[in-house]
């Protein structure tokens, strides 16, 4: 039963696509970009906290300037040898963490973004950019792109987490607030109870965007809510086998009332594992290899109070990683007491 509700689930999302030559199905041809409004109804009434939801890391990074300054975000050492052109291009292979755009990952189903922003050095505007090494696009490009896709899919709600700041006074986050509220006006939710957060809830108020932002100015919005609601413990290692026990004993201590939880499964590169793949970046020399084996601890998972929430990954279109994430809620089809949560 299990099966079929899972192909009537794709039906409706419009994800069973015509197979290429190869008799095989990309994530170019994977949609889901109506997940959460094709979910069972049952669901709807879930915590948010509750479901399985895919998010990507460093979330903005699939293009940055290697011609731009190097970010606030390195240190002095990195910043000197950037003078010379080729280390950037050897940069450039270390910061980007995805392929696809904001509005390609919102189609392939991603609903949680890593945001880092910071200001640009010798910009007259007070523009804020995000960044990686390197600066990325500016970040309202980023959140018009976000708002356009929303405006098309009004049952899809997304979390924006506003998570590191660099080089960024008081004036640079009341500008950035502002391009926040210009972006998504009706659309942004109110900070509340996370229990409160069920789709229906934001269905019947219209709401569609959670701005977590990681700095004492939430304060000043209600629509900001603190970082503190949304905690996403890092492994920071190379290794699978030492991320999936991380992954698993950080769940074990989440909370089970009152935050979400971002189970980062992501490996980080060491200064000697960038050295030893200089020239092949981060996917050839660390994501290719191993994604496959933490999307099969993915597929281990159950979400719920004590289990997995938002799941994030680096190149979430190498692997049908966010079909999988969603997948999971199919796990919560028959578990109607958690529509009493």
């Amino acid at each position: 039963m299990l099966a079929v509700r899972k192909v009537r689930r794709k039906l409706r999302m419009g994800t069973i696509c015509s197979p290429n030559p190869s008799g095989t199905k990309t994530s170019s041809e994977v949609c889901n970009a109506d997940w959460m409004a094709s979910l069972p109804p049952h669901l709807h009434n879930v915590p948010l906290s509750n479901l399985a939801i895919p998010g990507s890391h460093d979330s903005f990074s699939y293009w940055v300037d290697e011609k731009s300054p190097v970010g606030p975000d390195q240190t002095p050492a990195i910043k000197r040898l950037a003078r010379i052109s080729l280390v950037k291009k050897l940069m450039k292979k270390w910061s980007v963490t995805q392929n696809l755009t904001f509005r390609e990952q919102l189609e392939a189903g991603i609903r949680y973004f890593d945001l880092r922003v910071s200001s640009k050095p010798g910009d007259a505007d007070q523009e804020i950019y995000f960044i990686h090494g390197l600066f990325g696009i500016k970040v309202w490009d980023g959140l018009m792109e976000i708002d356009s896709f929303l405006t098309q899919h009004p049952q899809e709600i997304v979390f924006l987490d506003f998570n590191h700041f660099y080089a960024m006074d008081e004036a640079h986050h009341k500008c950035l607030v502002l391009r926040i509220q210009e972006a998504f006006g009706n659309k942004l939710c109110s900070a509340c109870s996370v229990e409160s957060m069920t789709l229906q809830a934001l269905w019947e108020k219209k709401c569609q965007v959670l701005i977590f932002y990681h700095c004492p100015f939430y304060k000043q919005y209600p629509f900001l809510w603190p970082g503190k609601k949304i905690p996403a413990p890092w492994a920071n290692t190379t290794s699978v086998r030492k991320l999936i026990l991380f992954l698993e004993t950080t769940l074990s201590e989440r909370a089970p009332r009152g935050s979400f939880h971002v189970s980062q499964a992501i490996l980080t590169p060491r200064v000697k594992t960038i050295a030893r793949g200089l020239v092949g970046g981060l996917k050839n020399t660390l994501v290719h290899r191993n994604l496959p084996a933490i999307l099969d601890w993915v597929k281990t998972q159950k979400p719920g109070a004590m289990g997995v929430n938002i799941i994030t990954s680096d190149f979430v279109d190498l692997v049908d990683f966010a079909t999988t994430v969603i997948e999971l809620n199919d796990l919560l089809q028959d578990d109607r007491a958690l529509a009493k949560c």
